[in-house]
């Protein structure tokens, strides 16, 4: 081949499909998507446990069985999806349809209502899995764009990264806000009763929260192309199902039992809050103030507690991420895996035994930076990973089930993040925290009157357990295989037959 003619070919695949404005509207929308999850995934296991004060017990079988939900839940949202596809295009109608149920229902899970125990059991529960149904239906659809925006790998690739850094950057925010929340709030709100000061500021962050990311999120469906279009199909006796495809896709089965092995990852942020409380305390001595200036003083270094844990996440997990661009167009996505979550667990060796033996937390960051490098590299690679598994089974079986992919990655989050609250109320359970005898008390309980036991129990949740998690999941991925050569004829091959077949690309 003439160097002409290879020049030719490599402007012709460095071509930009999706224009610049599109690109960044859909991770704006991505940012706006990520501040509403953080809402509830970072913080409802803290407010459930210690301000609403629900049974340990309740909360733990709710967060179970919410999840079996969603195991049937998830999969048939995709599959939804996948089946039909409306005069507005196949996944963005379904950004406005539920942009508004699901901003309701975010400031419902935090309203606090005066109800009897069980009465608000009842509620939470309700509004709890109600939250959970409307997510689906906005999240499966979302992250299914990036495969039918564009058809070219590795343009893909770019979007994902790109929208999973700006959606981590939004799930900053309502750590902001509580940062904020814990220094300004009691100036004007009274905080001599902690439980109901607590319930306050939880509904305002909420509220706020709720009003950005749902102007960020619905601003991205008037920008969005959907490109690549893959005609629907009606079933065919004794043909496989959707189902049945997803199952013996064993690339994907890999991914998929990599994300559930890593969920231990997720209490990085879901567990911090609860750290700031229990195990650190950092502030003036306590000794002889009243109780509004005692609930104040353990507050504001409850959150200075918790953004020293963000900070760490901020630029181990959002650094990551802003270089998993360019390490993904170097190296193999599973040596990057087995790379980072090593690091990440021999890092969490470090924090543990200081932790342990010191009871210093400033001493514990430089650690804690580097445990959270490994959150940012799966946060990116995963979705770009199920691309590459959905390629592979449109090659070898003809169907390409974009949603319910996405739904596979949908529920693993999701199965993440219940797996981290039932690991938080397990350890108060364990080293026998009772909550009620933590906030609603006369004089609330600072993390300086706990055993070094109970202290850290809780630290151990942002330690090792993460660690143990992260190591685990590299297990998959050596039996990983599309990656290198494997995955370049994958691309060049499905190219070839998506053109014989006539799937629609239409370039801009």
């Amino acid at each position: 081949m003439a160097k002409s003619d290879k020049n030719t070919d490599k402007a012709a695949k460095s071509e930009r499909i999706i224009p610049r404005k599109e690109f960044n509207m859909f991770a704006v929308g991505a940012m706006g998507q990520g501040m509403i999850y953080a809402m509830m995934s970072s913080y409802i296991s803290d407010y459930y446990v210690n301000v609403l004060q629900l049974p340990l017990m309740f909360v733990l079988l709710l967060m179970l069985l919410a999840r079996v939900w969603d195991a049937i839940n998830d999969p048939l949202m995709g599959i939804i999806v996948d089946r039909r596809t409306t005069k507005r295009g196949k996944m963005k109608p379904y950004i406005i349809y539920a942009a508004a149920p699901i901003a309701v229902l975010t400031v419902l899970m935090y309203l606090s209502p005066n109800l009897s125990t069980n009465a608000l059991m009842v509620y939470s529960a309700i509004v709890y899995i109600a939250w959970g149904m409307i997510y689906t239906m906005a999240d499966v659809p979302f992250w299914s764009l990036p495969n039918i925006m564009t058809p070219k790998a590795d343009e893909r690739g770019s979007v994902f990264s790109f929208g999973r850094t700006l959606n981590g950057v939004g799930s900053a925010v309502p750590e902001v806000l509580f940062l904020l929340g814990g220094f300004l709030l009691p100036l004007v709100i009274d905080s001599s009763d902690a439980l109901a000061y607590n319930k306050k500021k939880y509904l305002i962050i909420a509220v706020v929260t709720v009003v950005i990311g749902i102007i960020l999120y619905t601003s991205s469906y008037f920008h969005i192309k959907e490109r690549v279009v893959i005609p629907d199909k009606k079933p065919v006796p004794g043909e496989p199902s959707r189902i049945s495809r997803i199952f013996k896709c064993k690339p994907l089965m890999l991914v998929i039992t990599m994300g559930i092995l890593s969920s231990g990852r997720y209490m990085m942020q879901a567990a911090a809050i609860h750290v700031a409380r229990y195990a650190f305390y950092i502030g003036p001595d306590l000794a002889g103030l009243s109780a509004a200036e005692r609930t104040a003083a353990i507050d504001a270094s409850v959150s200075s507690v918790k953004t020293i844990f963000q900070v760490c996440s901020i630029v181990g997990m959002f650094g990551a991420m802003l270089f998993m661009p360019a390490l993904m167009k170097r190296f193999d996505y599973k040596k990057i895996v087995i790379t980072t979550c090593l690091l990440g667990f021999v890092a969490s060796i470090f924090t543990t035994l200081i932790g342990w033996f010191t009871a210093n937390l400033y001493a514990c960051i430089p650690f804690l930076l580097i445990s959270c490098i490994p959150l940012g590299v799966l946060n990116v690679i995963s979705y770009a990973m199920i691309g590459d598994c959905l390629d592979y089974m449109e090659l070898t079986t003809g169907f390409r089930d974009n949603a319910l992919g996405s739904a596979c990655q949908g529920f693993v989050n999701k199965l993440g993040n219940a797996l981290s609250t039932c690991g938080i109320v397990v350890m108060y359970m364990f080293i026998g925290i009772d909550p009620a005898n933590m906030l609603s008390s006369d004089v609330i309980v600072a993390a300086t009157e706990l055993t070094k036991a109970q202290n850290f129990g809780m630290f151990s949740l942002v330690s090792i357990v993460p660690g143990v998690s992260l190591l685990l999941c590299t297990i998959p991925m050596f039996f990983y295989k599309i990656s290198g050569k494997e995955k370049e004829r994958i691309i060049t091959e499905l190219a070839e037959k998506r053109k014989a077949q006539g799937v629609i690309s239409e370039e801009v």
